[in-house]
């Protein structure tokens, strides 16, 4: 896969002569607990945030650390994609499994927040942009490439997936993602479509409100657009179910993210003068839905929750919303799943490509642990139905996939 490195040091903030470490985040203190712990270990992802705090020590100037941190970054969503696709060391966990590199992510961030180098200094917006770097290395976004042909000369369509980190993690700290699973196992893959074999890119998102509004779904999304055949976002939704969400809202409905922060107010995008209340998907949902894809079944979902025309108490649609009506709740809901389903699309449509791009949100079922499993006080970190109902999730998008691209022929 082509790696492109963003090592745009001309934009390199003002230098600083103080360097202050900073306190690690919420998401990052759930590290030292004990799931977390054995999952790296048991992975072998242990020795990234040590050998990561290594090479920052060795760094000279600002510009080197910028390197260091965006070359470790795009080499730990290397090693995740590597272990989830057979390639390279699994240790005892699955290679299905998206929590390595999750966690070992959040154990880079917590290293950089308390680095101090002794050789120059490091100011808070620098920080910060180190992190961004590290953020966007590590979750794929700096690698998606498309290369025109296969190896055997056949012309590759294009395909965009994205996934989310786990969440809901004081809940139980354990929890998997299966669209994070499904975007390790995907990316840089090839799926036989009725129109020739298509290259299929993956990246993944935060699951935290102001990343989103500091928009780094649109950063990443938007050169890409223009260039792929189709894209599906991805997240976790229903027990026992897939969903085709068909309309997306442009409300947030102030469940606590990954830092534990609530918003809720309209989606923050730019140009909000011209922000629609709702967008739709343009993916193929009734071949999607009438095809056997798998062995959970998939559902076309029109349901929102909107505020009528000239009224002020929310209603449950169950066919979509009404003329003029003020969103609060896509089909996907009024959490970060439908604000990426919203902010892609909305994305897509202000590029004008509307008419000619195939693209929404597919939520995948819960995963669930096995009987005997599901106390996340005593529970593993791991089981044997747990790994089959995420290999399953991974296989049945992978054909949902494949459906959409065969029916936009």
């Amino acid at each position: 896969m082509g790696v492109t490195l963003l090592l745009s040091l001309a934009a390199v903030p003002p230098a600083s002569a103080t360097t202050t470490a900073t306190a690690a985040t919420t998401e990052e203190q759930r590290l030292d607990r004990a799931a977390p712990r054995e999952i790296l270990r048991s992975s072998g992802f242990d020795a990234v945030a040590p050998e990561f705090a290594r090479a920052l020590e060795r760094a000279r100037s600002y510009g080197e650390a910028k390197r260091v941190v965006v070359r470790q970054g795009e080499a730990l969503w290397r090693r995740a994609v590597d272990r989830a696709q057979g390639r390279g060391p699994a240790g005892e966990l699955s290679r299905d499994d998206d929590r390595p590199l999750y966690w070992a992510r959040l154990g880079m961030t917590r290293e950089l927040r308390q680095w101090e180098p002794t050789r120059f200094g490091v100011s808070e917006t620098r920080q910060r942009h180190l992190i961004r770097a590290l953020e966007d290395a590590s979750r794929g976004h700096n690698s998606i490439s498309y290369p025109k042909k296969d190896a055997a000369g056949h012309h590759l369509k294009r395909v965009l997936v994205t996934g989310f980190d786990p969440f809901t993690l004081d809940r139980d700290v354990r929890i998997s993602n299966p669209s994070g699973a499904t975007a390790l196992a995907l990316d840089g893959t090839v799926i036989k479509t009725a129109d020739g074999p298509a290259r299929v890119e993956t990246a993944v998102f935060p699951v935290r409100w102001d990343d989103f509004a500091e928009g780094t779904v649109e950063r990443t999304l938007r050169a890409h657009l223009p260039r792929v055949d189709l894209f599906t976002t991805i997240s976790q939704g229903r027990a026992g179910r897939f969903d085709i969400e068909r309309t997306n809202g442009a409300w947030r409905g102030g469940f606590p993210d990954n830092e534990n922060l609530s918003r809720t107010e309209t989606v923050p995008v730019t140009d909000p003068a011209s922000q629609p209340q709702w967008t739709s998907t343009t993916l193929p949902y009734k071949e999607i839905v009438s095809a056997e894809t798998g062995r959970f079944p998939v559902y076309d979902n029109t349901s929102v929750t909107e505020i009528p025309a000239g009224q002020s108490a929310p209603v449950v649609r169950p066919d979509g919303p009404t003329a003029g009506s003020t969103a609060r709740e896509g089909g996907g809901g009024n959490y970060l799943s439908n604000e990426i389903a919203y902010r892609a699309t909305l994305l897509r449509d202000r590029l004008g490509l509307h008419d000619r791009l195939p693209g929404g949100h597919v939520h995948t079922p819960i995963l669930q642990f096995g009987a005997g499993n599901t106390d996340p006080a005593t529970g593993k970190i791991t089981d044997p139905e747990f790994v089959r109902n995420r290999l399953d999730i991974i296989a049945q998008v992978r054909q949902i996939l494949t459906t959409a691209m065969d029916a936009r022929r």
